[in-house]
């Protein structure tokens, strides 16, 4: 695709040009088109924000080294001209990608990656997250490939209308949830537990060609890895669902820690707007969620929490928050290895997407003390992928993949210990 570096100011002067030209080219076509504008870029610290003066249709941002870059495009906006930069970034630029969007780089004055992004409500702010890591850490985010950032809804040539809202009653948390029972004899064994995303008043997403519901699905595949641990012989397993109901997302991990877990696994179905997306992903928590996580259990005035058998009540707040710190830290590089544990086994039994293990700030993987990763097996919005993650044979697969990791990644734990 051709790709070009034209001046901001030049691109503010002719926006009212462009956008006519643009709806009239849309109108002869008979299809839609985008409208927006780079408003400003704005670098400070660990955060990227852009800011679009209409709603865009998505971005993805992608690493490149020699020299060291960040790239970011953007679908349905044309480059604009303001920008404040500083910290990790020395310089930024913009370009016209075609048709089709802009390319914002930001050069970079030392190695850092995105480790997390979301749009805001309008599809009109984007706030990206960035990390300093080293050159190795740098080098492996260069390989894995893109990171797309969708904003809330995606209507084709348009914003998302003010007045939208789907509105549905929620059932409030139980306070006494009962414990889901616990599959396998042997106490002594690790103990995972599976989680099915969604259930309940809550269908998750949907796919447009059969209705299928992500629930139902997630269900499915949940008591598929069950079965598939059980066989083993090697843990023991708890869902924390089997049927259809809804929990709030603490009350999922909630339930793990409760039950002491060893490893939480929550499965989900990716969707897009649009778009022919397709492949697997596994996420874990991203540093900038956890430093938060971290803050936030050590501010508690009730601090009963429990971290890993330490009963943080009578400590200090400086020494709660260092303890929490060096859990978690633990949890994530623990959980970070499982991930790559699972793309590795996965890889020859189903599709998966290039960059595979990716970190978010997701609260069912905000377990201070338990190693939690989000797996979404495909996108129930592509017809190929919901065809298979909703048959037996992409079960099966799902939970071998599943089995493969979790022997090996106890396997490891044990020789460690």
């Amino acid at each position: 695709m051709p790709f070009c570096w034209t001046a901001g100011a030049s691109a503010r002067h002719y926006r009212p040009v462009s956008f006519v030209l643009a709806l009239l080219a849309c109108w002869l076509a008979g299809a839609p088109g985008w409208a927006a504008s780079v408003e400003r870029v704005e670098v400070h610290g660990d955060r990227i924000v852009v800011r679009f003066d209409a709603s865009v249709a998505d971005a993805s941002s992608f690493i490149l080294d020699t020299p060291r870059r960040i790239a970011l495009d953007v679908k349905g906006a044309t480059p604009g001209a303001t920008v404040a930069a500083d910290g990790a970034v020395a310089a930024v630029r913009q370009g016209a990608l075609g048709d089709s969007g802009a390319r914002i780089v930001f050069d970079l004055a030392e190695p850092a990656i995105v480790s997390d992004g979301k749009f805001d409500r309008n599809g009109r702010t984007l706030t990206l997250a960035l990390r300093t890591v080293d050159d190795a850490s740098f080098a492996r985010a260069a390989a894995e490939g893109r990171l797309r950032f969708l904003p809330p809804f995606s209507y084709g040539a348009g914003a998302v209308p003010a007045s939208y809202h789907v509105s549905m009653p929620v059932p409030p948390p139980s306070r006494t949830l009962a414990l889901p029972h616990v599959y396998g004899d042997d106490d002594s064994r690790p103990l995972v537990v599976i989680d099915a995303g969604h259930g309940g008043v809550d269908p998750g997403a949907i796919s447009p060609d059969s209705g299928l519901k992500e629930k139902d699905v997630t269900l499915k595949i949940a008591k598929a890895i069950r079965d598939e641990l059980l066989a083993s012989g090697r843990v023991r397993v708890a869902l924390t669902r089997e049927d259809d109901r809804f929990l709030v997302l603490q009350e999922r991990y909630g339930i793990a820690r409760k039950l002491k877990a060893d490893l939480f696994i929550s499965v989900h179905c990716d969707s897009v707007g649009a778009g022919d997306a397709s492949g697997a992903t596994v996420y874990t928590l991203s540093e900038v969620a956890s430093d938060k996580e971290s803050a936030r259990l050590a501010a508690r005035e009730n601090k009963a929490d429990i971290i890993q058998g330490v009963n943080l009540a009578s400590t200090s707040a400086d020494i709660s928050s260092i303890l929490i710190d060096l859990t978690q830290r633990e949890t994530m590089n623990s959980a970070a290895s499982f991930a790559r544990l699972l793309g590795r086994e996965a890889k020859p039994l189903m599709p998966l997407k290039p960059n595979f293990h990716r970190m978010a700030s997701l609260v069912v993987l905000k377990a201070p003390d338990m190693p939690s990763i989000l797996f979404e097996t495909g996108y129930i919005s592509n017809p190929h992928d919901a065809a298979f993650i909703d048959s037996r044979d992409g079960r099966a697969a799902i939970a071998e993949s599943i089995r493969r990791a979790v022997d090996i990644h106890f396997a490891r734990r044990l020789a460690s210990n």
